[in-house]
């Protein structure tokens, strides 16, 4: 059996990988491993609350191991908390660590050359699925998302906030990837086939920051 770390960013791919990845059945997920901005806990670019990445996690049956992150940060202190991470992961006996890119080769291309000194082996369970397929593919099988983050100079700011549904598939201008994987968009899930049990959102406010359009989400415990 794999023991298997996943990537979480508490949007749609990494959950969509977790439902994925536990249909194999030589792979265990022992946990999910999410980066923090201590200054905000928050999700750097999804903006999702400290309290939402909790709830997330105990819908998904898992420990949450957060990498508190400081603001600004440097990419060296980002690879040293992640280099320590790792090590954690090797003292706990994890295979290796997932992640829910998509098509993006320079990022996969960074993520295996980190991984490559640990003997952590890198996964990718969606990697270049056609992502108008896969979109359609969340959507169907049950997964529940709103747009956190809009990018406002490659998306109209009316779309944060909105559902991730067949209906904003629509609506996406023709050369906006339907998954947002070049950073057009980010989401928070809240339901789906990896969850226990959904979890209750509540829409707070739309906030502009440096051209980044963010939807606040919290939970009942926020």
């Amino acid at each position: 059996m794999k023991r298997v770390l996943l990537s979480w960013s508490s949007g749609k791919d990494s959950a969509w990988a977790l439902h994925l990845l536990r249909r194999q059945p030589d792979v265990e997920v022992v946990g999910l491993l999410t980066t923090l901005n201590s200054e905000f806990q928050r999700v750097a670019m999804h903006g999702t609350r400290h309290s939402v990445l909790q709830a997330q996690a105990s819908a998904a049956l898992l420990p949450l191991w957060v990498i508190p992150l400081p603001w600004p940060c440097s990419n060296e202190v980002y690879e040293q908390r992640m280099s320590e991470a790792c090590q954690r992961a090797i003292r706990e006996h994890v295979d290796a660590i997932a992640f829910g890119d998509l098509f993006l080769e320079d990022i996969r291309a960074y993520r295996e050359k980190q991984l490559a000194p640990t003997g952590l082996e890198p996964i990718f369970p969606l990697w270049q699925i056609p992502t108008d397929e896969l979109a359609r593919q969340m959507i169907d099988g049950g997964l529940r998302a709103r747009l956190a983050c809009v990018d406002s100079q490659q998306l109209s700011t009316s779309f944060a906030g909105r559902e991730f549904d067949a209906a904003l598939l629509r609506d996406l201008p023709p050369h906006i990837d339907p998954c947002g994987e070049r950073g057009e968009f980010h989401t928070c899930v809240y339901s789906g086939p990896m969850f226990a049990q959904p979890v209750q959102l509540q829409t707070g406010e739309v906030v502009n920051r440096d051209g980044f359009v963010y939807a606040d989400f919290a939970t009942d415990a926020s």
